[in-house]
């Protein structure tokens, strides 16, 4: 806990590198079972010649790029900590050794380099404002017919515990925004889906939802997590 206080206390890329050596252990790291849902679903899709994992963090989102890509696999993040710790890890049995790059995703350093972008766990950090500039910079990240695809998962309804938590770890996040800084940009609910869809779209993808069936369903029958197919056109 004092951990995660301090973190919260710094900015998102100085917190991300004092949480870097830890990150594995926390309830933060985008769990397996959304992790191999994509790589199951992006399959019948590829193979992919390049692959990006955008704010890659540490790297899980790797074991998935690494079999899907045959021949250059890259991590992008901001947090030196966080790709350090991504560049220690054992490289995937399968696939190309994955490449390191530190950048703001808000401003990639790629023109037209990768046939498929993924990103697991990272839209909390960027504002609404921000998506539009975000997705121009995976666009043109992308080669012609080029593939970004990320999970999203269910909202939860209003009458479940999860809805409230979440609700009120965003209210405590903007009025520590409000009384401290640097800021701390981390939200749980500044991503719906209809908005996302609309910016990719203006972006200039074809965006498609298929739902992960592996991660399971509600209780009206409804998937609890979605696959987002945003085809560069």
């Amino acid at each position: 806990m004092r951990e995660l206080a301090v973190q919260a206390m710094s900015s998102v890329d100085r917190g991300y590198d004092l949480l870097a050596p830890a990150f594995d252990h926390t309830p933060f790291r985008t769990p397996d079972r959304f992790l191999d849902a994509t790589a199951a679903a992006l399959a019948p899709l590829g193979p992919f010649d390049a692959g990006l994992d955008l704010c890659c963090g540490t790297g899980a989102g790797l074991r998935v790029l690494a079999p899907l890509c045959r021949k250059r696999v890259t991590g992008v993040d901001f947090s030196a900590g966080m790709l350090a710790q991504a560049a220690a890890a054992p490289p995937h049995a399968e696939g190309p050794r994955p490449e390191f790059v530190r950048a703001d995703a808000r401003a990639l350093p790629f023109g037209q380099a990768f046939d498929l972008v993924v990103s697991f766990g990272a839209f909390g950090h960027f504002l609404p404002a921000e998506r539009p500039g975000l997705f121009r910079q995976v666009y043109r990240a992308l080669r012609p017919r080029g593939l970004f695809a990320f999970p999203v998962g269910a909202p939860p309804p209003v009458t479940s515990p999860w809805y409230w938590a979440m609700a009120g770890f965003d209210g405590a996040m903007r009025v520590r925004n409000a009384l401290w800084r640097p800021p701390f940009v981390m939200y749980y609910r500044t991503f719906p889906y209809s908005g996302v869809r609309a910016d990719l779209a203006a972006a200039g993808f074809d965006v498609a939802l298929d739902a992960l069936d592996e991660v399971g369903r509600r209780s009206d029958g409804s998937p609890r997590a979605g696959l987002v197919l945003a085809r560069r056109i």
